[in-house]
């Protein structure tokens, strides 16, 4: 068993001019099949004026991780970096990073999206925005 940060956004396309995107880190404790522990989760919303770059999506990232109180590194799909290669995206963070390997790496970024998705659908509600 090992602990991973699951990293997945929602939101990349315009609404109002903006874009309105979600970011849920979750701190899980997984085995190579599935997940053991979920320790943590932090959700943080963001507000871009033009659309999101590697630079941007990295940084979004980052301020929703260093709110998890528990080591481990960071995982995300390749689309979620534009399907940059691994070594120039794991240049770029401040903590280790990798893209997801594992059935237990996949089940935690599809939590990390469920937890990402509902969440801006609801804030987008609660604000009556329209997507």
């Amino acid at each position: 068993m090992y602990n991973i940060i699951a990293v997945d956004i929602s939101g990349r396309h315009k609404i109002n001019d903006r874009y309105y995107m979600v970011c849920a880190a979750v701190s899980v404790s997984i085995t190579a099949e599935h997940i053991e522990r979920v320790n943590q989760v932090k959700i943080k919303p963001f507000w871009l004026d033009s659309a999101p770059e590697l630079t941007d999506i990295i940084q979004v990232i980052e301020d929703t991780a260093k709110e998890i109180e528990f080591g481990g590194t960071i995982i995300t799909e390749h689309g979620e970096m534009y399907n940059q290669p691994e070594r120039v995206v794991a240049s770029m963070f401040s903590r280790e990073f990798k893209y997801q390997e594992s059935l237990g790496d996949r089940s935690s970024i599809e939590l990390a999206h469920h937890i990402s998705l509902c969440t801006r659908n609801l804030l987008l509600s609660e604000l009556g925005i329209e997507s």
